[in-house]
């Protein structure tokens, strides 16, 4: 094991915050805590895979030399960390959604009990202006003429027919 902080403490540290930024990235990958979409949790998953076996193979497999201490890749992890805390606190404000109701088998005759007439309604009185107030113009009215003049109706009503005379 290559972790000693007695003779390397700036590598150690190194090693074990690499390790730690990749667990909490698998973590919050692997278990949907936040609430995070799919891309995000498979992003997280990812960049965590990476900085822990990185980690791995500086503390296992890494027999020494020349490294260089990449500090800037922990800008990454700490973006992911802050991308899942702001999903968990969002989640976590959002209003509940009400539970939708079960729907119930479909019964036609359900709003009127076994036995009782359907309601009537009253018949509709239909209502016509008693004088045309503008004309219409007709769909087959050559363009730049006058629309003709709206009909006038009668002054009476019309008179009721009458039975045969008898004389």
């Amino acid at each position: 094991m290559n972790l000693d902080f007695d003779v390397d403490p700036l590598f150690s540290w190194y090693v074990v915050l690499l390790a730690v930024s990749g667990i909490a990235l698998l973590v919050i990958g692997a278990v949907n805590l936040g609430g995070l979409k799919v891309g995000w949790r498979i992003l997280n998953v990812l960049v965590g895979l990476g900085f822990t076996g990185y980690a791995y193979y500086l503390a296992f497999v890494f027999e020494g030399g020349t490294y260089t201490l990449f500090f800037k890749a922990f800008i990454l992890p700490a973006a992911l960390i802050v991308n899942a805390v702001k999903a968990l606190v969002s989640r976590s404000e959002a209003p509940a959604v009400p539970p939708v109701p079960a729907a119930s088998p479909y019964q036609p005759d359900s709003q009127y009990p076994q036995g009782t007439p359907y309601p009537q309604q009253a018949p509709q009185q239909a209502q016509y202006p008693q004088q045309a107030a503008y004309p219409q113009a007709s769909p087959y009215q050559p363009a730049g003429q006058a629309a003709p003049a709206a009909p006038v109706p009668p002054a009476a009503p019309y008179p009721q027919p009458q039975g045969p005379q008898q004389g």
